[in-house]
């Protein structure tokens, strides 16, 4: 079974709950975060220690507050592994000995595309059905400052763009919902104080023993934080600052690329038997800094359901190096392709067409 510390909690009613002993700082430090959440939010709760923290934290915010906030928890069963069953069992008895309402949900991960997306895809399903139930168009997960400066790290070493160092965000929108991380402040060490104080066991994911994520949590922040063969302590909260920093920038860079996007689509008359098409003017799109650019070009790819590699990005962006007025192309990515075409209205557009699937 997997490792898990310390005992069960005990709390059975508003009368022992949440203790009366003091405090510890990482929950004082949690509390006005979970406080700011709406009256409908859901919890987004898995058993481990980040997690419960999560959960305890908005138990404690919810009693000393005196709100109407209805905080209600989701515990997805990914069916990964032996025992998945048991553990959500086990972790949605606690939540309700915290008073929070919570729902069970069993999903199936399809892993045809990475099992990491995919149990993220599964997760974020389940959470939008709970949502559709209660009302809720808030999801707040666990991610730590630890998750924060695994993510850059990763990014850094897979040579990925801004929005990757950036890290993870504070606030997203996922489809109909939107994602806040009110813990992202808090390390891994700061939830299982704040578990240990409540009295709560948490589960140990052996998944994550597994991976790059689980190397550079176990082996190379450690190695670069060794003050004798490694850069020393600080490593962790200068990744971290890197992130605060670089979002900022990012988040400059998406907003102008989308109202770049909305000004350079052109209209093309619809057509049923046409599969979907998006067209850019290039004449809005040719003037634009690089860094712009290529991020309108990825709103298109994405918006058509396909992927915006680097790579195939340069290919795209380099049609536009094309003589004016020429047709060129196509480029393809995945499920789709692009062309450059003399318009009949504009002079020239970037076409990105969705490709027909082949009868099965």
């Amino acid at each position: 079974m997997p490792a898990e510390s310390p005992a069960a909690p005990t709390p059975t009613g508003p009368d022992v709950w949440p203790p009366t002993t003091r405090w510890p700082a990482p929950l004082n430090a949690a509390l006005p975060q979970l406080k700011q959440l709406p009256a409908h939010t859901l919890l987004g709760v898995s058993g481990g220690a980040d997690s419960l923290a999560l959960a305890i934290a908005a138990a404690v915010a919810d009693r000393t507050d005196h709100s109407d906030r209805q905080v209600t928890a989701v515990v997805v069963d990914h069916q990964l592994q032996p025992g998945s069953a048991d553990v959500a069992q086990r972790t949605a008895a606690v939540l309700e000995r915290l008073g929070i309402t919570t729902h069970v949900r069993a999903v199936t991960v399809d892993s045809g595309a990475g099992l990491e997306a995919a149990a993220r895809d599964a997760r974020y399903e389940a959470f939008r059905d709970v949502a559709e139930l209660t009302g809720a168009t808030i999801v707040a997960t666990a991610h730590t400052a630890d998750d924060q400066a695994e993510q850059v790290l990763l990014g850094l070493a897979r040579g990925s763009g801004l929005r990757s160092l950036a890290g993870i965000r504070r606030t997203r929108t996922h489809g109909p919902l939107t994602v806040v991380r009110p813990l992202l402040h808090l390390t891994r060490a700061d939830t299982e104080t704040i578990c240990r104080w409540a009295g709560v066991s948490w589960w140990e994911d052996p998944m994550n023993d597994d991976g790059a994520r689980a190397r550079v949590r176990h082996r190379l922040l450690p190695a670069l934080e060794d003050p004798g063969t490694g850069l020393g302590p600080g490593v962790r909260a200068g990744l971290i600052r890197t992130a605060d920093l670089v979002a900022d920038d990012a988040e400059a860079l998406e907003g102008w690329a989308h109202r770049v996007y909305a000004g350079a689509r052109a209209d093309i008359p619809a057509d049923p038997a046409t599969p979907a098409t998006v067209a850019l003017r290039l004449d809005h799109l040719a003037p634009l800094p690089t860094a712009i650019r290529r991020r309108v070009l990825a709103l298109a790819v994405v918006e058509l359901g396909s992927t915006p590699t680097a790579e195939r990005l340069h290919a795209v962006d380099a049609l536009m190096d094309r003589r004016p007025g020429s047709s060129a192309g196509p480029i393809e990515l995945p499920g789709l392709h692009v062309t450059r075409e003399r318009g009949s209205e504009y002079a020239t557009l970037l076409m990105f067409r969705r490709l027909r699937r082949a009868p099965r």
